[in-house]
């Protein structure tokens, strides 16, 4: 696996490569400010073609892929529309839920007020959500999610509407940052002229498993990407001093 400031290449071969995304770099240009980084246009730059199959949140990270020809990028294409992809993301919420494992069908539309948001609405998109317990802690959890639709914000809407919102996530019920006083609470000390800096300053959110067929050779794969270090830290200071107490 090679390394670039913006990316990590997870898999590549003549069809295709898969790059492990950061927090805070977008997957393809903004319409706006098209001078930004983002990944398509590294890859564009270094390879002189390359096809968006698909596009994760800027804050979000984890596995991206893209094509290298237009047959497989048709190929790609048709099982992401076909909703034959399997795509599993982490997300550390506010919060567990009362049934470890279950199903959020609730449809998605444009918020009616607050431009770029989304929300739960009866004349929404249908949209389907999957989760499980993978951790759990006093006051917080992490959650597999496994999205069978692909709408903007899905995670954190529907997550939000069961009451579990994402821990840093000011657009949907969660805080603008996460610190660890929060959760140390009297063991936690600073020094006097000292200001805490936040654990977490952007949405916990890792697409960390993708499952598709080959375009080329339709062998099954599947594409992990490891957690990001900021998300593995919070997780083991929550494990030791948010641990659920033992009868």
């Amino acid at each position: 696996m090679s390394k670039n400031p913006a990316y990590e290449i997870l898999f590549e071969d003549e069809s295709l490569i898969a790059v492990n995304k950061p927090a805070q770099v977008l997957s393809i240009p903004d319409r706006h400010r098209p001078e930004l980084t983002n990944i398509y246009a590294l890859l564009l730059e270094k390879y002189g073609e390359i096809y968006i199959v698909h596009r994760i949140d800027k804050d979000t990270s984890g596995v991206l892929i893209f094509a290298k020809t237009a047959a497989a990028h048709k190929s790609l294409s048709e099982q992401f529309e076909g909703r034959t992809t399997v795509k599993l993301y982490k997300a550390l919420v506010i919060g567990c839920p009362f049934e470890e494992e279950g199903r959020i069908e609730a449809g998605i539309a444009h918020h009616p007020t607050q431009l770029g948001l989304m929300c739960v609405s009866s004349k929404g998109k249908e949209s389907i959500t999957e989760y499980r317990v993978l951790e759990k802690f006093k006051n917080y959890s992490l959650l597999e999610c496994n999205i069978l639709t692909g709408r903007t914000h899905q995670i954190r809407v529907h997550l939000k509407h069961i009451g579990h919102p994402l821990v840093v996530d000011f657009q949907y019920g969660g805080k603008e940052s996460f610190f660890l006083s929060e959760f140390k609470k009297r063991k936690f000390n600073l020094g006097k002229w000292e200001e805490e800096v936040p654990m977490l300053s952007r949405v916990p959110l890792h697409a960390y498993s993708l499952t598709f067929n080959h375009p080329e050779s339709g062998e099954e794969m599947t594409l992990t990407a490891e957690m990001p270090k900021d998300m593995r830290a919070v997780l083991s200071q929550l494990s030791k001093w948010d641990k659920i107490s033992k009868l």
